[in-house]
């Protein structure tokens, strides 16, 4: 361990989607690790649609966590992950993580596309994110007071992202103790989407309602909101699938990595509550 400390101590890690969910916290955790990151987003000159972009972020990295911006089983995704860890490869960044939905049977293509770059994968599957509930567009409604959502009564192990990256950073330091292998994670108990809306009801003070649908119901929502028909249609699928009961087990993929437990849902709805996430 102390030889892999002496290799990392100079590591250069690209961060994709730096200012996102998790890029965020896997820039910050890396950063905390005493790592030198290389941001890689749009504001640095990033775009994962456009490959021209891609050298100036890798050239002279030692690794990279890619996070592909919409759905990591999109087709798009499958074809990006794959050019761009070849082209990672070919600059001799070979350590390469990437986020994966624990789960999502259309990310199974994307997992496969970077396994065949050459590189030194690792897959990080992820349960539900806790902070799906504090960032992005589930938070407007909460603030309104009511969740519309095709979970049903499904109970999910919701892991905070900043387990997530906790655990990529530790993967990244480990040497090649995680090199072509899965890690899942989720969080430290089962619950359902009502319960955790009653959990932040709670926490809040407020009166909050969830209110399941099916996902074909949200889907049109979804098109009535201004979503393209083509994407409802996709995140349909999505739902459809991951929110079948598929994921309602837990895993030791946390405490495997960081040998602890993962944050409880708790302790996330308290600091989010704490910081008026949820105020109307």
């Amino acid at each position: 361990m102390a030889d892999n400390a002496a290799n990392t101590q100079d590591m250069t890690v690209v961060v994709t989607g730096a200012s996102g969910r998790t890029g965020s916290r896997v820039a910050q955790a890396a950063r905390a690790a005493g790592l030198a990151v290389r941001a890689a987003s749009r504001a640095h000159g990033f775009d994962w649609e456009d490959p021209t972009t891609w050298a100036g972020a890798l050239r002279g990295a030692d690794a990279a966590y890619l996070m592909y911006p919409s759905d990591v089983g999109a087709p798009a995704a499958t074809a990006g992950v794959a050019a761009l860890a070849r082209e990672a490869v070919g600059l001799g960044v070979r350590r390469l993580v990437l986020l994966s939905a624990r789960g999502e049977e259309q990310a199974l293509v994307t997992e496969e596309a970077l396994k065949a770059s050459g590189a030194d994968w690792t897959v990080v599957r992820a349960a539900w994110f806790a902070q799906n509930f504090s960032e992005g567009p589930l938070v407007e409604e909460l603030r309104r007071g009511e969740l519309v959502f095709p979970a049903g009564e499904v109970r999910e192990p919701f892991v905070d992202v900043r387990d997530i990256a906790d655990v990529v950073v530790a993967v990244l330091m480990s040497g090649e103790r995680y090199a072509g292998r899965t890690v899942e994670v989720t969080g430290s108990r089962l619950l359902s989407f009502r319960e955790a809306v009653a959990e932040i009801s709670e926490a809040t003070g407020r009166e909050l309602k969830y209110t399941p649908v099916p996902a074909r119901v949200y889907g049109e929502a979804l098109t009535g909101f201004g979503v393209p028909p083509e994407e409802a249609e996709f995140l349909v699928e999505i739902f459809e699938g991951l929110l079948d009961g598929r994921n309602a087990h837990l895993t030791d993929g946390v405490h495997q990595v960081l040998g602890r437990a993962p944050r409880d849902f708790g302790e996330f709805v308290r600091e989010a509550a704490a910081a008026g996430v949820w105020k109307v």
